[in-house]
């Protein structure tokens, strides 16, 4: 039950992220077409003969066309560099007679819980889930000094 809300919860900050990023598109898409609009009626006003608005108007449409274009390219590129690695998750095993096995764990283990699984030392008796954790790597260790 509780890994399943895990991987629930991953699935929706994923989900989340992808429409986060939908949106930043949509947004800069509009920036896009409001720049090339102001380009077009830049031209129009040069044509009509007043040079000082098109000389505003061309330049917020350059400036916006610029900065719409950066901030795809860096949405695009920081969005490929993003990598969600799921922890790997470790059931222990313990007998009473002291031997200690782990595994990965599986859907339905729960610290306390009897297993099935006779004990390679002692066949006779039952094993039992000692404790599930989260596999820390080296980078994830933080000591304090």
């Amino acid at each position: 039950m509780r890994m399943n809300n895990m991987t629930q919860n991953q699935t929706q900050s994923t989900s989340a992220n992808k429409k986060i990023s939908t949106y930043l598109t949509l947004i800069v898409l509009i920036v896009m077409a409001l720049g090339i609009t102001a380009l077009f009626i830049a031209v129009e006003t040069y044509l009509v003969g007043d040079q000082l608005a098109a000389g505003v108007l061309a330049g917020i449409g350059l400036i916006a066309l610029t900065l719409s274009v950066f901030l795809l390219y860096q949405s695009k590129r920081q969005s490929a560099e993003v990598k969600i690695e799921v922890p790997k998750v470790m059931t222990t095993i313990e007998c009473k007679c002291g031997s200690k096995t782990m595994r990965e764990f599986q859907p339905g283990d729960y610290v306390f819980k009897d297993l099935d699984v006779p004990c390679q030392k002692c066949p006779t008796t039952k094993q039992m889930i000692t404790g599930i954790y989260k596999e820390v790597k080296e980078k994830e260790k933080t000591y304090n000094v």
